[in-house]
């Protein structure tokens, strides 16, 4: 029986507490296997970023014919996202889980990863040069262009499409390495991980309860006060009568971890016991599935900010608001990829200074989260439906009418 990744990371943290705690300060020998897998994770981020940024983007352009629908369903996608990181962020700057936590690796490497100054980041945005900008991992610049040239080869119709059939098809390309990289997430975690209990010991992984706690507090805020608030202000609807409806799609997702596999359930829960329409269902709900990661979103900002706090690097203000677009941008085009969470929070990283390696120590209690994270975005994704198609003036069921 084929034992799923999730599985295999588990199994894998556990042997490198193990590992570690046997080894102690000696663990650092069989750092190198960490050290590439992070070098992996480096190497697919810039190519990664176009191509499912262009492809998300286009995702969205196509749906043009749909007038109405497509423009209120992009918005609201992108401000329950910046809800869902601002919601994260409050809640990390007040706890400060990170604060105090044994290094996640070296101090020194700290010294290496300072954040970029408010000035450099506005340069950044804009690329002088793409392909230098490429070169130098400038993510910002990355994002900019890939974003202006998805819009790009939409306005320009039916000339761009062959465009857009081969970013699809790169987007494709880069998924599979992206898999195959994933693949070898149980040695690079067990590796980190065995090194970083060799070095600071096992109150590592005591304290990071403080930060599920802050990530799950933030998902609790967004799925049950942000959302319903939204649910009863836009689609005047009772969050507790619809939450009926949705119960096994969430559930669902929580147990699998995958928008994409609650899917049809999700659709099969709107349709017959909500009363959407299949126009609204077929159209908002697989978008939503590629390109609305609330719980992502929010789990990316608390993260940064943790693997800040735990390194002692100071994240102004303006470093902050970087973490709200670059989490709400990374989740475009980029929930396909199996363990995405890692992938964005990479991108995340990379996007502020800050050094992925601290990323090791997270997957020891991961699995749990991305199972809730799960859950609040396909929550997410029905209450904007049901908002949408109260929109566009449907009819929905009296059985989640307030």
């Amino acid at each position: 029986m084929k034992i799923k990744l999730h599985t295999q990371i588990l199994i894998a943290v556990i042997a490198g507490i193990i590992a570690g705690y046997l080894l102690g300060p000696k663990a650092e020998h069989i750092k190198f296997l960490g050290d590439i897998f992070i070098r992996l994770l480096k190497m697919i981020i810039i190519p990664l970023i176009m191509a499912s940024m262009v492809t998300g983007i286009v995702s969205i352009g196509s749906g043009k014919n749909l007038g109405r629908i497509s423009l209120r369903t992009a918005l609201y996608y992108f401000v329950t996202t910046v809800l869902a990181v601002t919601v994260g962020l409050i809640l990390v700057n007040l706890i400060k889980p990170g604060v105090g936590f044994p290094a996640l690796a070296d101090q020194s490497a700290a010294a290496d990863h300072i954040p970029p100054s408010t000035t450099s980041l506005l340069y950044d945005i804009i690329p002088s040069n793409f392909v230098a900008a490429m070169a130098n991992d400038k993510v910002l610049s990355v994002i900019f262009f890939s974003l202006l040239l998805g819009f790009a080869i939409t306005s320009v119709g039916e000339k761009g499409k062959s465009v857009a059939a081969l970013f699809d098809a790169f987007n494709e390309i880069m998924l599979k390495i992206t898999d195959w990289v994933m693949r070898l997430t149980p040695i690079g975690v067990f590796s980190l991980v065995a090194y970083t209990i060799g070095t600071t010991g096992i109150d590592a992984v005591k304290q990071l309860g403080l930060y599920m706690l802050t990530v799950i507090a933030g998902l609790l805020i967004h799925s049950c006060v942000t959302l319903p608030l939204l649910l009863s202000v836009f689609g005047k609807y009772s969050p507790i009568k619809f939450i009926e409806h949705m119960y096994s799609a969430v559930a669902m997702a929580f147990s699998t971890a995958s928008s994409a596999a609650t899917l049809p359930l999700t659709i099969g829960c709107l349709e017959n016991e909500v009363g959407v329409s299949k126009k609204i269902t077929s159209f908002v709900l697989p978008l939503g599935a590629t390109i609305n990661m609330d719980g992502t979103a929010l789990y990316e900002a608390v993260a940064a900010m943790f693997i800040a706090q735990a390194y002692g690097i100071p994240m102004t203000l303006p470093h902050q608001i970087l973490i709200v677009v670059t989490a709400t941008l990374a989740s475009v085009g980029a929930a396909a990829i199996p363990g995405a969470g890692l992938i964005t929070l990479a991108i995340v990283l990379k996007a502020v200074g800050l050094p992925l390696e601290g990323i090791a120590m997270l997957l020891a209690v991961d699995r749990i989260l991305d199972m809730l994270r799960t859950a609040v975005n396909v929550w997410g994704d029905s209450c904007g439906t049901v908002i949408i198609a109260k929109m566009e003036g449907e009819n929905l069921t009296d059985k989640v009418e307030a």
